[in-house]
């Protein structure tokens, strides 16, 4: 039986269109991959369906343009990611799970090492087959996330009875920071990645996310792993941001009614019209991905759809399937039942939607368009 996920339907049938610009994606690796040096492999974070973007067509674009390795978080990805670009190396960010080892080999998949326990198992099955398997290891230089400890990581490496023939095919750690580049963490990381994996120089050293990536070279190592500014985000918060954005998302005019001054629009009547106003229902919600918290009332504004280039605030809360739109000033004509609002894309940057709902842009890509009417192509 096919599910709805499974249909493609007449566009007029969707509240809604979600449009991915799979050469955006590339655009970005390219300028990533400039801004370091000829000894540095720029890879890809392609976790969590390319941030959204989907992963089946993200992944080919990013291949295409040279890019020859990526990282996913979970095994599942990394699988199905190998059908897609079989030629790359595949990193599996959260590990070798339990009992897991023979997906691992079979698919030709890397699991980054985040725990001694981890280690030893691979460890264990070089030693079965007489030869090192291709592995990374992760060392925690302050992130407290996963990663050796450092007292683990210098045992572990100098431990020929533990390691056997293994030897890491990348040693790595995780910026706390990096959207913060001032913050102190940033450079007691580095220094103390430096140090602890100093001794072991001749194995492929990582350590810079995307904010890393733009913080200049001394972050840059052997290789740099941007996720988030593939995919148009921001990963610096005090600078402008030079990505491409890659996504759009329009919602449909439902109607268009006017609220007379001094009542109230939406769920709990948190917000009130102080003056008279025309708004407009669209076909979409929290439900869509429109994050909830973005939702206005009387007291903080919320966030804001465009309509042929005119700027309409979201008035009252989001619900699950509806927002509603302050419409007041927009021309009459751009108002038309069925017409799009782009509520997200290039005049709509997520991070200012985050800024709205007091998240990160992460989580809106990530949330997008379950309901939407998927399109790839440009965002024009």
């Amino acid at each position: 039986m096919l599910t709805t996920q499974a249909l493609h339907h007449p566009s007029n049938l969707y509240g809604g269109r979600l449009t991915i610009d799979p050469e955006a994606i590339a655009t970005n690796w390219r300028l990533l991959e400039s801004r370091t040096g000829p000894a540095t492999e720029c890879a890809a974070a392609i976790k969590a369906d390319g941030y959204g973007t989907g992963q089946d067509k993200a992944a080919p674009a990013l291949f295409e343009t040279g890019c020859r390795t990526f990282f996913v978080a979970v095994p599942t990805e990394a699988v199905a990611l190998r059908q897609i670009v079989p030629e790359a190396v595949i990193y599996v960010l959260d590990g070798l799970f339990p009992d897991t080892s023979e997906h691992f080999l079979n698919h030709d998949i890397r699991p980054v090492l985040g725990s001694l326990a981890e280690l030893e198992e691979w460890a264990g099955l070089c030693k079965a087959a007489g030869k090192s398997l291709d592995a990374a290891v992760h060392v925690d230089t302050g992130i407290h996330r996963l990663g050796l400890s450092p007292e683990e990581f210098r045992t572990a490496m100098t431990d020929k009875g533990l390691l056997g023939p293994f030897r890491p095919s990348l040693i790595m750690s995780h910026l706390a920071c990096g959207s913060t580049p001032d913050h102190p963490m940033n450079r007691r990381q580095l220094d103390f990645f430096t140090e602890i994996t100093g001794p072991f120089a001749g194995i492929p050293r990582s350590l810079a996310n995307s904010a890393g990536v733009l913080m200049g070279e001394d972050y840059h190592f052997d290789m740099v792993r941007p996720g988030i500014a593939l995919y148009g985000g921001q990963a610096i918060e005090s600078k402008p941001n030079p990505m491409t954005p890659v996504a759009k998302v329009e919602a449909r005019i439902m109607i268009v009614r006017d609220v007379p001054e001094g009542d109230t629009i939406g769920y709990g009547a948190t917000q009130t019209a102080r003056r008279p106003l025309k708004n407009a229902v669209v076909a979409a919600g929290y439900a869509d991905g429109m994050l909830r918290r973005a939702s206005s009332t009387d007291e903080r504004p919320g966030g804001f759809g465009m309509i042929g280039g005119y700027k309409a605030p979201i008035l009252g809360r989001i619900s699950m399937d509806m927002i509603t739109l302050d419409v007041t000033d927009v021309p009459e004509h751009l108002l038309r039942r069925g017409a799009y609002v782009e509520m997200l894309g290039p005049q709509v940057a997520a991070a200012d939607l985050a800024a709205y709902a007091e998240t990160i842009d992460y989580e809106y890509l990530t949330s997008l368009g379950r309901r939407f009417e998927r399109v790839y192509g440009p965002l024009t």
